[in-house]
Formats: structure tokens, sequence, C-alpha cells
């Protein structure tokens, strides 16, 4: 339903925002993630945390673990919609979405050479517009954080943009990989601390960062479905 209506609702939001056709793109997707958490609702509790606590001076990079193809639906529950999403090629074979990914600006990074990727990323963040990654690159299976890949942290250490871990919890319970129906669950969706590109240096700073992130992710991720 929300395909059928994005034409109109495109220009509805061009005429009174003026803002060019990837940011109304953006937006649109996240009126829609907003749609399903409101779907959800009635059977799922989702609690955002952290948020409040931190001042996410923008554009940054977030980076956050991934469970569940709902976990894309989740980032809705940000305050703000500028953020184009970095994922892998699988998404972009879905006929119905591919042509709005590509309209927001979200980019395969499967299928790109990291110089194009680079300086794909830096005219995004140019505008003002934050990234977000999955860089595990895959749904976890068993809940657990998987290998980290490196493009989120050499691209925030290159660029010298802040990154913003995000933990997630809860939606491999509402719909884990393999699964098409939703199930009742409980959501937490929490903010840490931004992490500045500049504490690491060498030529192993993205790996270091890579490392620090993963770590306080892990430990955040333990704590949540521990409480």
């Amino acid at each position: 339903m929300g395909i059928l209506f994005s034409p109109v609702a495109f220009v509805v939001v061009k005429i009174v925002m003026f803002w060019k056709a990837d940011r109304i793109m953006r937006y649109l997707v996240w009126i829609y993630g907003r749609g399903w958490v409101a779907i959800a609702a009635p059977f799922v509790r989702f609690r955002r945390e952290g948020f409040e606590k931190i001042k996410i001076k923008r554009p940054c990079i977030f980076v956050v673990n991934h469970l569940s193809f709902f976990d894309t639906y989740c980032m809705a529950l940000f305050s703000f919609s500028d953020v184009a999403f970095m994922v892998r090629s699988w998404p972009f074979k879905m006929f119905w979405f591919a042509p709005f990914m590509r309209l927001a600006r979200y980019l395969d990074v499967e299928n790109m050479e990291w110089e194009e990727l680079d300086k794909a990323c830096g005219e995004i963040l140019s505008k003002g517009t934050s990234l977000l990654f999955f860089p595990e690159g895959h749904r976890s299976r068993d809940g657990q954080i998987r290998r980290f890949y490196s493009g989120a942290f050499k691209l925030a250490v290159e660029r010298h943009v802040a990154l913003v871990p995000l933990c997630i919890t809860g939606t491999d319970g509402l719909l884990p990989p393999g699964r098409w129906w939703l199930r009742p669950a409980n959501i937490r969706l929490r903010a840490l601390p931004a992490v500045a590109p500049e504490t690491f240096s060498g030529v192993s700073a993205h790996t270091e960062m890579r490392k620090f992130v993963k770590d306080i992710m892990t430990k955040n991720i333990n704590e949540m479905r521990l409480h």
C-alpha cells in the first residue's frame, strides 16, 4: 500500500519541503518504517535507549548489529530520517524495493570497489546525510555478534567522521531469518556514545577502532539480554 501511494507522497513532500529526490525518499522510507512499527506495536514493546543521553552530531556513521530483516524498520525509531543505508546485494534483488533504495542513495557495498564506495560515501556525507552500516554483513543466526567487516571503520577514520554504535535486541524473536510471520517480542535499540576516529592512530587505526566498537557492542548486547 505504501508503495502505491509513494508517488503522491513524493510530490507532496517536494512541494512542501523543497528537498531533493534522495532526501525525500529517505524521509518516505523512514515513514514506511514507522508504519511497520505501528502495525507491530499491539504485540511488540519497543524501547529506545541512550539517544537522550548522548548528543549525536550529524552527519555521522552508525553501525548496528544484525538479527532480522525487521532491523531496518526499527531504524524508524530514530527521531530523524536523513540516513542512507549501506547494505549487501540481496535487498536490491527485490524489484519492489530496489528503485526506492537507489533513489534514496542506498549503496550496494557488496558490489563496489573500495575507491568507488569511499567516493560515493564521501559525497553523501558532504550533503549532511549520515550513513548506516550492518558491519556483520549477514543476519546472525544465533543472536551473537559475528565478525565485523572493516568498511564503516575505515571510512570513519579516513573521512574523520564520528561513529555511533547501535545495539538492537529482540528482533530475532519477532522475525528471525527463515520465518515470514511476526511473533510478540520486546525490542530494544540502544545508542552508545560516539566514538571519535582521532582516538585511534597509525596504519591499523581502523582495525583498532573496529575491535573497540565490537567489544563495547558485545558487552552492551549481553547486558540488554539479561535485563
